[in-house]
């Protein structure tokens, strides 16, 4: 078995144990995921998602958080890790959207990735989950984690290890397989030390039992 059907059924695993993965912030159009997905970093969802109803209430377009204070940005988001240069990124961002887009959120990563506050992960956030339009895959620090425990790959760089899954996963399962990792990473191969007694993919997983710290 080579190492793209050795993917396909951890896939396929983690399908049946998590049918119901899905993507992890609230929105309701693209501006509002671009801006959910700035405040993301580094902060758990379910903060996120608990900030950003009054926010989005407050602040409908692109052009209202281009005008508004900086200080009353950074006050409603004020929950938030970082908070005063999420704050800023999204002024800034939603600045250049009215100035040279339309006041729309752009449809191509190399547009995306040069708003503030917008990399390659979150940008592969908006095109996927607010466009449907898959041409890499997220990765985030479950990624990061599960892909090398898995043998998917030996990197550490977020944009070595996007390609490496990338040149190893079926392109229809781009979309699905952060959150199917994440769900993973969250319930069982957790860091620092995974409950591999308990995984659904300790037969299929080479660093079964390993704990090191990653």
């Amino acid at each position: 078995m080579n190492g793209q059907e050795k993917a396909a059924k951890v896939i396929a695993a983690l399908k049946k144990e998590y049918p119901h993965t899905k993507y992890y912030l609230d929105f309701s159009n693209p501006l509002e995921l671009m801006v959910a997905a700035i405040l993301s970093a580094q902060v758990r969802d379910e903060v996120v998602n608990a900030t950003t109803p009054r926010l989005f209430r407050k602040y409908r377009t692109a052009n209202d958080y281009a005008k508004a204070s900086l200080h009353d940005l950074e006050k409603e988001i004020s929950s938030i890790t970082f908070y005063k240069n999420k704050a800023k990124h999204i002024k800034e961002a939603c600045k250049m959207l009215v100035e040279k887009h339309g006041g729309k959120v752009p449809r191509t990563i190399e547009e995306l990735t040069e708003l503030p506050g917008v990399g390659r992960k979150t940008a592969n956030a908006i095109l996927q989950n607010a466009f449907d339009k898959v041409d890499g895959i997220i990765i985030d620090t479950h990624c990061i984690r599960l892909s090398y425990r898995l043998g998917w790959t030996e990197s550490r760089n977020p944009d070595k290890i996007e390609r490496d899954l990338m040149n190893l996963i079926q392109k229809n399962e781009w979309k699905k397989i952060p959150h199917l990792l994440k769900d993973h990473g969250r319930a069982i191969c957790k860091a620092p030390a995974p409950y591999c007694s308990k995984c659904v993919l300790n037969k299929l997983c080479p660093k079964q039992g390993v704990t090191k710290r990653l």
